[in-house]
């Protein structure tokens, strides 16, 4: 089943920056892009400040009964894992 979550934040500069993940089939996809860019930049490793809000997203669409305990705890692996090789 598929799902996605998306938000917006902003870097040091002021300028505002979406953040879109999907998971589709057990794989996550994240893509981003800022607002004066046309062009979706996509990650094979995606950020590490990305994976700490997806985590907390995710935790609270759980706490609300609208996010599930196993999307929640993939996204802590990726987290885990991708934190322990830095």
């Amino acid at each position: 089943m598929r799902s996605q979550h998306i938000w917006t934040s902003r870097d040091e500069e002021g300028r505002k920056r979406e953040v879109r993940v999907t998971k589709f089939g057990g794989n996550w996809k994240f893509q981003a892009k800022y607002r004066d860019e046309e062009d979706w930049t996509y990650y094979d490793r995606p950020l590490t400040d990305d994976l700490r809000e997806l985590r907390d997203i995710i935790f609270r669409k759980y706490q609300r009964r609208r996010g599930s305990a196993e999307d929640f705890a993939a996204v802590d692996k990726l987290l885990r894992d991708q934190t322990r090789d830095e």
